[in-house]
């Protein structure tokens, strides 16, 4: 625990200016960002007697090392950089709406020659017009099955239109009416883009033209005499007024708004927002986050407005924002506002009528979610807090292991050896902090020996992380320092605590982008360090660590067999309760390691029996493979091809056709399938995944792609 005495700047050294400052632990990680209209007053706040501090702020305070500031111009930009800074550095102290899915949007992809509707969640992507978002994914289906009718947009996939195409034949919805069916060329380009507009004005809120319209078309088909086409104009006038009626209105006079309320106690705050378009309510989305600091309801409405328009441009910022308090000073938010939108935004407490009726509405929406968050989190939190501390208790540590990493060997049969690193913090899956690892010092099977490697590894990058940043490393452990590869690791010029040496200073604040607080690969150590094994496994774990001197991380293994928890030179294990929470928590983290590992290691075993000659041929890519596959059809009809015949493929010159020819040649080919029933060779053709110009393969489920290859 520092004490803020130690790194507090001086009353003359800060600037009575506005600015955006920012606190560093002792890693030179960034965990708070804010920002001010004078740095001086804002600054002086947080070096007050620690008695009177919030205790979150205390604890923010007391885990800072270091304290830095930058001067702006106006508050506009103090309000875009703090936005830009916690967007980049993801500080632990800020405040962070938290949510537990990714809420789904309704699109229409008028980016490509033949826009589709989809529902579709994540980042925003350029040239595709988004509406919501809703509740349910099933909500979105529901309106968009109502308006296709009227709107015979086109909803598959890329896949299905091309097969389609193909093959001359639309899909059922072609066959029913649901689709214009661009694909066989029953429509344009042209004119199905027009279908697309239509269908976006319609759910952009201009609906009372086009019903009018319909309704027009359909008394002059009736006047004609024109009866089934009038009562098809009949029922897509139903249609749309069906889904129309599934967002009743609550704004007479057609109003753009985004409404946020905000249900607060001492600890939390839940924020909830509307998103009226033409008068009716088009989405709803609510977020959770810790009060870090002792806040206003006006400051948590700011945060909400920089998490909802941070990344928005043009019309998805309204022209209203309704609020429950205003940001103080409101004249920089609302600047701010009007620079995303383009145009002049207000911002605004509603005081009578239907926005203040329908305020209440969403206030009512956010206490019932703080409500629903309470009775789901503290059982969660009670049990976290308790598992760490029996962990703690059980291994003799100092404190509770906040950070835990756990290693896993994974192999198959002594091929494709590799390991994982997952990460939990708190008590939570840190999963941008997984890693994976090959084993390259030897070959075979050996999980003691694999387990040494793998935290030398590790740990060797951690020093050298210390070394770059300026950080104090003792002579011991400067020496023979190696990267993941085996390369000797430079030793920066030198040593001593951070600042002694003008070289070590200058290494981490101009030679290293990691200094800016960004996460890097091996940079912050944990507490705890557990592997999946038992002694022999936490021996070669304790060995690594005492041979790079370090000797301030606790090492723990977990054995399958029964469950029991092995320490470095004790001859018995520790037993844990099997009702011990401290217990399922090495479980889960163990487990974890386990399934990340064995992944990593079906994916390599995969990507090898998906090999294929074409990969040993100099100068040939991906996109040509595919060309040269799509074209022969299987690798049987390309070996069999002349130099000739493969030149016809666009891109393939005929010297890297004879390259080609000569690979295939001296390539086996592939050992012929057999019917095990009858014993009959069959002669079957050779797929086009079979080379490296098939499908991708998926490295792990997508929430673990983030786990980098080291």
């Amino acid at each position: 625990m520092a004490d803020p005495s130690s790194y507090r700047p001086k009353p003359g050294e800060i600037p009575d200016t506005p600015g955006v400052y920012r606190f560093r632990d002792e890693h030179r990680r960034v965990i708070y960002v804010g920002k001010a209209k004078s740095l001086r007053q804002r600054l002086a706040n947080y070096f007050q007697d620690l008695a009177s501090l919030h205790p979150r702020t205390r604890t923010m305070v007391t885990t800072a090392a270091s304290v830095e500031w930058t001067v702006v111009s106006t508050e506009v930009e103090a309000l875009q950089l703090e936005y830009s800074w916690i967007k980049e550095y993801d500080p632990r102290f800020n405040v962070k709406y938290r949510d537990d899915k990714s809420y789904p949007y309704l699109a229409v992809t008028m980016n490509e020659e033949f826009p589709r509707v989809q529902v579709m969640r994540g980042h925003k992507r350029k040239g595709v017009r988004y509406f919501g978002p809703y509740g349910h994914a099933w909500a979105i289906r529901d309106t968009v099955d109502l308006l296709l009718r009227v709107f015979p947009v086109r909803t598959c996939s890329a896949g299905v239109f091309k097969n389609a195409a193909r093959t001359g034949r639309p899909c059922l919805l072609g066959y029913i009416g649901k689709c214009s069916a661009p694909c066989v060329d029953r429509v344009s380009a042209d004119e199905h883009r027009d279908l697309a507009e239509e269908f976006c004005d319609f759910m952009a809120g201009r609906t009372g033209t086009y019903i009018r319209r319909l309704e027009q078309q359909m008394a002059d088909a009736a006047e004609e005499m024109e009866y089934e086409r009038a009562a098809r104009l009949r029922d897509d006038i139903g249609a749309l007024r069906k889904a129309m009626e599934k967002s009743a209105v609550v704004l007479a006079d057609a109003t753009d708004a985004d409404l946020i309320a905000v249900a607060e106690d001492e600890l939390e705050a839940a924020v909830q927002i509307f998103h009226v378009r033409g008068g009716r309510v088009r989405g709803q989305r609510g977020w959770v986050t810790d009060k870090v600091e002792e806040i206003t309801t006006g400051a948590l409405v700011e945060h909400a407005l920089q998490q909802l328009y941070g990344e928005e441009k043009g019309d998805a910022v309204p022209k209203e924002v309704l609020v429950p308090a205003l940001p103080e000073p409101v004249e920089p938010v609302q600047e701010w506002l009007a620079e995303r939108r383009g145009s002049a935004v207000s911002l605004r407490i509603p005081q009578r009528g239907d926005k203040k009726a329908l305020m209440e509405t969403v206030q009512r929406n956010a206490l019932q979610a703080l409500a629903l968050h309470k009775t789901k989190r503290a059982s969660d939190l009670t049990t976290r807090s308790r598992a760490l501390e029996e962990i703690a208790e059980a291994l003799d540590l100092d404190s509770a292991p906040l950070r835990i990493e756990c290693y896993d060997i994974s192999h198959l049969q002594g091929d494709d050896v590799v390991a994982s690193m997952v990460v939990f913090e708190d008590g939570l899956q840190r999963k941008s902090e997984y890693r994976r690892f090959q084993i390259k010092g030897f070959a075979g099977q050996d999980d003691v020996r694999s387990m040494h490697e793998v935290i030398s590894r590790r740990f060797k990058r951690y020093l050298a992380e210390k070394e770059k940043t300026g950080e104090w490393v003792d002579d011991a452990s400067q020496t023979d320092l190696k990267d993941a590869s085996g390369n000797d690791i430079p030793a920066v010029s030198g040593t001593g605590p951070k600042g002694s040496s003008g070289n070590s200073l200058g290494a981490s604040e101009n030679g290293l982008k990691d200094d800016d607080g960004r996460p890097k690969k091996f940079a912050y150590p944990p507490q705890l360090v557990v592997v999946d094994g038992g002694q022999p496994q936490v021996a070669a774990a304790k060995r690594a660590l005492d041979e790079l001197g370090i000797d301030d991380i606790a090492v723990c293994g977990l054995a399958k067999r029964l469950e029991e928890v092995w320490l470095p030179d004790d001859e018995d294990p520790v037993v844990l309760p099997r009702s011990s929470e401290g217990l399922y928590l090495l479980q889960r983290v163990r487990d974890e390691a386990h399934r990340f590992a064995i992944t990593y290691q079906r994916t390599k075993r995969a990507q090898r029996f998906r090999s294929s000659p074409l990969d040993d041929v100099p100068g040939l890519g991906d996109t040509r493979k595919q060309a040269l596959l799509k074209h022969f059809g299987s690798l049987k009809k390309l070996r069999s091809a002349t130099i000739d015949q493969i030149c016809e493929v666009p891109g393939i010159g005929r010297k890297t056709a004879e390259t080609i020819a000569v690979a295939l040649a001296q390539a086996a080919p592939a050992a012929p399938a057999v019917n095990t029933a009858t014993g009959e060779i069959m002669d079957e053709e050779e797929p086009g995944t079979t080379g490296s110009g098939g499908d991708p393969v998926t490295a792990g489920a997508p929430d673990e792609r983030r786990g980098q290859e080291t």
